[in-house]
């Protein structure tokens, strides 16, 4: 079974993304869920959105690192949204990465170095007209090529699809990617 270290989204680690966790530990793997934000949650996205521009992208990273360096290097490094830059980040430079899970967003491959480990997993989600995902669409499938990974797109237009906790939750399409998920897990662990 694989190990997870999921980092959540601008609105914080919410009761949604702590159930996504259980679901994933449900099925055999083992996940951590840091708190970047020590304790915030914020009911719109547009609030937690400040809050993270306030503590600034330099904090969050810190932090971040700071839960990787606790855990053994070969991990599947998760991430929804805000949280996909610490998780690309890791992947891309923190020797013994696994894999990379990516939810709701993407960054290019050279905002981390330009490279992809080798032998490294990756499978990317989002909706199709996800208004925070547009531009990052094109870097996700470029990513995707680059580490031979999967990109998903599903029809709609929710941001945080699968936080069954928020507004933007879609039942349909969090089963899915959950689904596909746990596939991409169970074939790493």
């Amino acid at each position: 079974m694989a190990e997870v270290l999921l980092f959540h989204h601008a609105q914080g680690l919410t009761a949604g993304v702590l159930e996504f966790a259980a679901e994933l530990r449900g099925s055999g793997h083992t996940v951590h869920t840091p708190d970047l934000y020590e304790g915030e949650t914020f009911s719109e996205l547009d609030d937690g959105v400040a809050h993270m521009k306030k503590l600034g992208f330099g904090t969050l990273i810190e932090r971040a690192q700071a839960a990787a360096g606790a855990l053994p290097p070969a991990l599947v490094y998760a991430g929804m949204s805000m949280g996909v830059g610490p998780a690309q980040m890791l992947a891309q430079s923190r020797p013994g990465a696994k894999g990379a899970l990516l939810m709701f967003g993407a960054l290019a491959a050279s905002e981390f170095g330009g490279k992809w480990p080798q032998g490294a997993a990756l499978q990317i989600h989002a909706m199709k007209d996800d208004p925070w995902f547009k531009d990052d669409v094109e870097a996700a499938r470029e990513l995707a090529k680059l580490a031979g990974g999967q990109l998903f797109l599903y029809p709609g237009d929710k941001h945080l699809f699968a936080d069954n906790s928020l507004p933007d939750f879609d039942d349909d399409a969090a089963t899915l990617l959950k689904q596909r998920a746990l596939e991409f897990l169970d074939g790493i662990g």
